[in-house]
């Protein structure tokens, strides 16, 4: 049930807005557009108070951005451009029906446009651009039928634009630039006969350009670039007499270009470039006598450059770059030419330097980088008196530097790298007060850098890298005070830093690396405080380090390496910015300063092959973007503090070679980016962690000579990336792992002095990318060389030596043609060597039991039949056996044949029944069958020993007789 006041209230509503409206209705149309603007005003953010003086005490007329007309009862303008207003744009203007010109351009606004303007039949201009209005441009839109500009441009819109466009016949200006449209450029636009203006610039437009577009007959500008165009340029278009500018740069337009723009007289600026154009320049253009710009760079044009004619004389940039055009012709430039800019870089032009452009007398830049030219330069060169840009490097220029460069007193730019000049810098030189770029790098240039370049005090940028200049660098460098980069690296120049050179003070890069300059560093070095870098590596400097660098805080790259220099690295600690410090094979001393820590961006840190001394700080922990840490080769000691495990992004740890101790470190397996592990040749114990199989990007792993024990594990088979495998020198005991088969592309494998033992395992031969070697020498390993061992055809070093291996060498290994080194000393091999090995020395195979062939003695036919011990000892069982069974059936028989000699003896002597006969004329005896029968016991006649106890009796009878 609703409560009285309840309804009281409603009744109350529904009499307040008849009211409203009535009063509203009786003060006039001004007042009604009040509302609704107040109404507008409530939904809008306004933080600068662009709107403060809208309020229903003052007159509207009055009201910030707003127009009236003259009788002050409608208003006809609304301009809150710039406002900073934010929220949406409200359907409610619909009821300003005499709003002509709508501005709302540069805010902060969000939401679509609402498709009620559309109602606003008087609206001629409307400004919505630069703001973040989104979803697509309504069909309504196209109502507006006095609309003359519509500015849509640097929104977030999206969709098509819409054909209802074409309805809007009195337009003029049409900007929809930078908003994310797809789809056409509609056929519609045609229609639009008094359009001056068409911005389609930086959408993901697509398709043809319309043939309709002819009918703009009073378009002036037509700006479509960077789009998704695609087709040929429409011949059609050469029938917009009026155009002035037209842009169809970076599409994907294709074909040739169309000689019908030659029609096109009023064109002042014509951009084609980035599109797929080829074909040669149609010569016809030669006609666009009013044409000031031209850009048909990044095509695929070709043929020989036809423009700049008498006709063609208001030119003055000209962009050729980025195509195949191979020629220049010699009258290419006509007297009375106004062209400022020629930019040709990046063609296949050849020949010598062309003479055609000494007539362009206005001429101020030159690009003719990139090409093909050689020869000399003309000394005619100084008829280029306004050329303040000459860009000819990345050709095959020779010869030197011709003197009368120094009479083009307005030259500011000189590039000429990448080319193949020789001899010295002219001392004319010095008469380019105004040059502030030369740039020689990558040339064959000699000679001393001449005292005169310093007379050219605007000078900003100097680079003389990869030449032959020597002598020392000019005393007066100091005279170059707006010097940002002087880069020097790889010449031949010696002597030490001039002291001027810290008065350099805007010097930001400093590059003397790979000369032969010795010294120390300046104190005036301490005056750089703008230097950013300074590499100074492999020359001859030496001594300690001025303190007073430690002032440079804006230092970013220091690489001081391969230089004698000594004492404490602290003074280059001065800079929290430093991302790069390299001072490798000097003689620093002292410890690593804890305040490096303070350089969050370092990235690469290198100290190795110094006198370094104390413990790795800990801080060093802090340095999360260090992805380079070489500390190898110093005097280091102490534990690698834990902290280190915070560098997540490190790709190489050497610290090898120093006296660091602990038990191996089980966090390395966390350091999940890490490709070069080095800790050898240091008093590191306990196990290799199995954590390091967490690794997986690990390419080097180099334990050796340290005092690691237990087994290899087996999370080693997990570094399926691993090159290098090196844990020589140890103590490790146990079996080689059967996952090393895992680690299918390592180059390298060293596991010698080690307390290995078992078999060497068959799946060793699975690695076939071993190249480098195989150590597995001074080891306890027995048992047979496995055959597949013969697979690794790549190996270039194996050593066995000194372990208990067995056998005969497989034949398999005859295949390893590519071993230059081969060790199977000390081990307990037989048989013959293969013939593909007789070029090794004879150490390979010293102390083995019985190895034969070149290079040993030559093999027997007994050592050929030579087997294996287990044969060997089945064969030696076999003869043993069989000869103790023969020596028992002799023994047997000569027993036999005694016993029966015997018998036939007593019966003889005894006169016992013995009848002799003759058998082919000798005597044979045949015995009685008993003798001397006792009446005792019965006893075989047949019995040996009874035989010989009667032997016995009857010789005792015949004494007795």
């Amino acid at each position: 049930m609703i409560k009285r006041s309840a309804m009281g209230s409603i009744c109350m509503c529904h009499f307040i807005l008849p009211l409203t409206i009535v009063i509203v209705a009786t003060l006039g149309d001004s007042t009604i557009e009040s509302y609704w603007l107040l109404k507008i005003k409530s939904e809008l953010v306004d933080p600068l108070g662009a709107l403060r003086n809208w309020s229903p005490t003052t007159h509207i007329c009055s009201w910030n951005g707003l127009t009236c007309e003259v009788d002050q009862t409608h208003v006809v303008g609304l301009n809150l451009s710039g406002s900073g207003i934010s929220g949406s744009i409200s359907g409610e203007l619909s009821h300003l029906i005499s709003l002509q010109a709508l501005d709302l351009s540069s805010n902060n606004l969000t939401g679509s446009i609402p498709s009620e303007l559309g109602q606003l039949q008087n609206l001629r201009i409307l400004l919505l651009y630069s703001n973040y209005l989104s979803l697509n441009i309504p069909e309504e839109i196209g109502n507006l039928s006095k609309l003359q500009v519509l500015r849509l441009g640097d929104n977030m819109l999206a969709g098509e634009i819409p054909p209802s466009i074409g309805n809007l016949s009195e337009l003029a200006v049409l900007g929809v630039a930078n908003c994310n449209l797809n789809g056409s450029i509609p056929i519609e636009v045609g229609n639009l006969k008094h359009l001056v203006s068409l911005d389609l610039q930086v959408n993901s437009l697509s398709g043809l350009i319309p043939e309709e577009i002819q009918g703009c007959k009073e378009l002036q500008n037509f700006a479509a670039s960077n789009n998704m165009l695609e087709g040929e340029i429409p011949s059609s278009m050469g029938s917009l007499k009026s155009l002035r500018i037209l842009n169809l740069a970076n599409n994907t337009l294709s074909g040739s270009i169309p000689s019908s723009l030659s029609l096109l007289s009023n064109l002042t600026y014509l951009n084609l470039l980035g599109n797929k154009l080829n074909g040669e320049i149609p010569p016809e253009l030669n006609s666009l006598s009013q044409l000031q710009k031209l850009d048909l760079s990044r095509n695929n044009l070709s043929g020989s450059l036809t423009l700049l004619n008498v006709k063609l004389q208001n030119l003055e940039t000209m962009v050729l770059s980025d195509n195949a055009l191979t020629g220049i012709p010699y009258n290419f430039c006509l007297r009375g030419s106004k062209l400022q800019q020629l930019f040709l870089a990046r063609n296949k032009l050849y020949g010598r330097f062309p003479l055609g452009l000494l007539n362009c007398s206005s001429i101020q830049q030159v690009d003719l980088s990139d090409n093909s030219f050689e020869g000399e330069l003309p000394s005619s060169l100084d008829k280029l008196q306004n050329l303040t840009d000459l860009m000819l490097n990345n050709n095959s220029f020779i010869g030197s530097l011709p003197p009368e460069i120094g009479n083009i007193s307005s030259l500011r730019s000189l590039f000429l790298f990448g080319n193949s000049f020789t001899g010295k810098i002219p001392a004319e030189i010095g008469r380019l007060k105004r040059l502030n770029t030369i740039y020689l790098y990558d040339n064959q240039m000699s000679g001393p850098i001449p005292r005169e370049l310093t007379n050219c005090t605007s000078l900003t940028g100097i680079d003389f890298f990869g030449n032959h200049f020597y002598g020392s660098i000019p005393e007066t460098i100091g005279k170059l005070k707006g010097l940002t980069v002087l880069h020097l690296r790889q010449n031949d120049l010696s002597g030490p830093i001039p002291p001027s050179m810290g008065y350099c003070k805007r010097l930001q890069l400093l590059a003397l690396a790979d000369n032969k300059l010795s010294g120390s560093i300046p104190p005036t070095f301490s005056y750089l405080s703008q230097l950013r870098t300074i590499t100074l590596y492999n020359n001859s400097f030496e001594g300690p380090l001025p303190h007073s660098l430690s002032l440079l805080r804006n230092l970013k790259i220091i690489n001081f390496s391969n230089n004698k220099f000594s004492g404490g690295i602290f003074p280059l600690t001065g800079s929290n910015s430093l991302t790069v410090l390299d001072l490798t094979n000097n003689s620093f001393s002292g410890s690593i300063p804890s305040i490096l820590a303070n350089s969050g961006d370092l990235t690469r840190l290198r100290l190795a092959n110094n006198y370094l001394t104390g413990t790795i700080p800990s801080e060093l922990g802090h340095l999360t973007e260090l992805n380079f840490l070489d500390l190898s080769f110093n005097n280091l000691t102490g534990h690698v503090p834990p902290q280190l495990s915070n560098f997540k992004k490190i790709e190489h740890l050497l610290l090898n070679n120093n006296r660091l101790g602990g038990e191996m470190l089980p966090w390395l397996g966390s350091l999940q980016e890490l490709g070069e592990l080095d800790l050898s040749f240091n008093n590191f114990h306990g196990r290799v962690p199995a954590e390091l199989g967490g690794c997986s990007k690990l390419l080097k792993l180099s334990l050796h000579h340290n005092n690691l024990s237990g087994e290899i594990p087996l999370e080693i088979g997990n570094l399926t990336l691993l090159n290098v495998f090196n844990l020589q020198r140890n103590s490790l005991s146990g079996h080689i792992p059967s996952t090393i088969q895992q680690c299918s592309k390592l180059y390298e494998l060293r596991l010698s002095e080690n307390f290995l033992s078992g078999i060497i395992p068959v799946g060793l031969g699975a690695v076939t990318e071993l190249q480098v070697i195989l150590d597995l020498s001074r080891n306890l390993f027995s048992g047979e060389i496995p055959s597949s061992l013969g697979n690794l055809m790549k190996l270039e070093r194996l050593d066995l030596s000194f372990n208990h291996l067995q056998g005969q060498l497989p034949p398999s290994l005859g295949q390893l043609t590519s071993l230059h080194v081969l060790n199977l000393s000390n081990n307990h091999l037989h048989g013959l060597i293969p013939s593909t090995f007789s070029g090794f020395p004879l150490s390979s195979f010293l102390n083995n039991d019985h190895l034969c062939g070149p290079p040993l003695a030559l093999c027997s036919e007994t050592s050929r039949m030579k087997l294996s011990n287990s044969q060997v000892a089945a064969i030696i069982v076999a003869i043993v056996l069989t000869s103790t069974l023969i020596c028992l059936v002799l023994l047997y028989i000569m027993l036999r044949i005694w016993c029966n000699w015997i018998k036939v003896a007593v019966s003889s002597e005894d006169g016992g029944m013995v009848e002799q006969k003759t058998r082919n004329g000798e005597y044979w005896n045949m015995n009685s069958p008993e003798l001397f029968p006792s009446p005792e016991k019965q006893i075989s006649a047949t019995t040996c020993i009874c035989n010989l106890k009667i032997h016995a009796a009857a010789r005792e009878n015949t004494l007795v007789r």
